[in-house]
């Protein structure tokens, strides 16, 4: 009996009708510039230590215009939230993408210097102003909580993160305020600060609608988790329960297409219309493209995985079986924590709806690549 089942597409067309998205969120008013898109993956990784997926976010980034001494702030900012460690590998990594780049010709553009501080600089009285700019009032006498538990805290604070670091002018501070959020969402266990920080963001013009971009662009880019992280708190600042049944057709818009990283996939693959349950804990999915050849790793999932094709030509195989062919309309149930790997055929592209539930706030366990001779069945 096949590990792997290949059900009838009874209720493919409402699975897709539900998930079907349309384009990008870009086409409304107010979203997030493409520069201001390419800061939040930098931070993230920066702050979460995955140097892979920094190094191709460093990449997009000067593509996309940030300058060099704009992502080196962006590194510098980093510290003073996830840490000198994380800090520093980020430029570390940085240093080798800038070395990469100009073997291959790429002349990026340095960008502007930051203002000098002046001789007669009073770092207290302008670290207050600022952190009272940012929170949107006056907390400089406070009575109470760590600055007086902790005063010499609340001094570094205000003398050196919002003095020092935020006098920096190669960034502003509605630029650093996304920068924090990024890295905040992508950490656990700092909720308290990334709520304050969301609020902080608002502040600083930044409109729901454009935090609802940046969640968006978690989802596509960084994680699930880091969005959804960042989804509940934004929704808990704005007073909207999930838990209460909507009244109306909620519809995520797709963003571009993103490239499945080179460590779990082989050949082009690119996920879009990434979709979650309303309710915790529930489904995740997206649609994924492979290429004709292209695969994805062997891998299992901790409660199992559905996928529906909807276009091309596919093959998918559970350890130990045969290669099984799939077409669209063929639903694919894959049970937990079996070893798989599904991708198109040698000489098609394919295209599915892939659908899974996080356990412990994983969907996935990645192994190693299938290699051609197991792609080829030889």
């Amino acid at each position: 009996m096949k590990t792997i089942k290949r059900i009838l597409p009874v209720w493919v067309i409402a699975v897709i009708c539900m998930t079907s998205i349309s384009k990008t969120l870009a086409e409304t008013n107010e979203t997030l510039s493409a520069r201001q898109e390419k800061i939040i993956p930098i931070g993230a990784f920066t702050a979460s230590g995955n140097i892979p997926k920094l190094e191709t976010a460093l990449n997009e980034g000067m593509d996309a215009g940030l300058t060099i001494n704009e992502i080196k702030e962006i590194l510098i900012h980093t510290y003073a939230y996830a840490g000198f460690p994380r800090a520093l590998n980020g430029i570390d990594a940085y240093m080798a993408v800038l070395d990469q780049r100009k073997e291959q010709g790429i002349n990026d553009k340095a960008g502007k210097e930051a203002t000098p501080v002046p001789a007669d600089f009073d770092k207290n009285a302008y670290g207050h102003k600022v952190r009272n700019s940012l929170v949107g009032r006056d907390i400089s006498k406070r009575t109470s909580g760590y600055p007086v538990f902790t005063p010499i805290i609340d001094q570094f604070l205000v003398e050196h993160l919002f003095a020092d670091i935020f006098y920096r002018d190669i960034l502003n501070h509605q630029e650093r305020e996304l920068v924090t959020i990024s890295i905040l969402a992508a950490m656990s266990g700092t909720e308290p600060q990334l709520k304050a920080h969301l609020r902080i963001s608002m502040n600083m013009g930044f409109s729901k609608a454009q935090l609802d971009h940046f969640v968006v662009v978690l989802r596509q880019e960084v994680s699930v988790e880091s969005a959804e992280r960042a989804s509940v708190i934004l929704n808990d600042l704005l007073g909207i329960n999930p838990s209460v049944d909507q009244k109306s057709v909620k519809v995520i818009r797709n963003g571009k297409p993103t490239k499945a990283s080179e460590d779990y996939f082989t050949g082009n693959v690119t996920v879009e219309s990434r979709f979650s349950s309303e309710i915790p804990d529930s489904y995740h999915g997206g649609i994924v493209n492979f290429e004709a050849g292209a695969r994805t790793a062997w891998h299992a999932h901790p409660l199992g995985q559905t996928l529906i094709v909807i276009s091309g030509r596919g093959l998918v195989q559970s350890e130990g079986e045969a290669i099984q062919e799939i077409v669209p309309g063929d639903v694919v149930w894959i049970p937990a924590n079996e070893r798989h790997w599904h991708g198109a055929a040698p000489n098609s592209p394919m295209s599915h709806v892939a659908i899974s539930a996080p356990s412990n706030g994983s969907t996935v366990e990645w192994m190693e690549h299938v290699d051609d001779e197991q792609y080829m069945n030889k």
